[in-house]
């Protein structure tokens, strides 16, 4: 799906309507002294093995892909929730 690099939309900060960049959203580094990934490690550690099942089949073949806008004006930045599909292309 092609989907445009900039689009009109509100801007709730600005309180009027603006142009937004639009850019895919990409997860950040994990955290390695984060509470989950203390804990986890904790139950992984020693004799015994996995602790918690392997997930081996996936039913979806797609993910929904997040696209991130950005106020040109104010840098206010929002993300959308996008349609599922397989592969995005940001055109200009």
């Amino acid at each position: 799906m092609k989907y445009p690099r900039r689009l009109n939309t509100y801007c709730p900060r600005c309180v009027k309507h603006r142009e937004f960049t639009v850019s895919l959203y990409k997860k950040g580094k994990d955290r390695k002294l984060a509470e989950g990934n203390r804990r986890y490690a904790r139950k992984q550690e020693g004799y015994g093995g996995q602790r918690k099942p392997r997930q081996r089949k996936f039913a979806k073949t797609t993910k929904k892909q997040t696209v991130m806008i950005r106020c040109t004006v104010c840098e206010y930045q929002t993300s959308r929730l996008g349609v599922r599909l397989r592969r995005l292309e940001i055109t200009a």
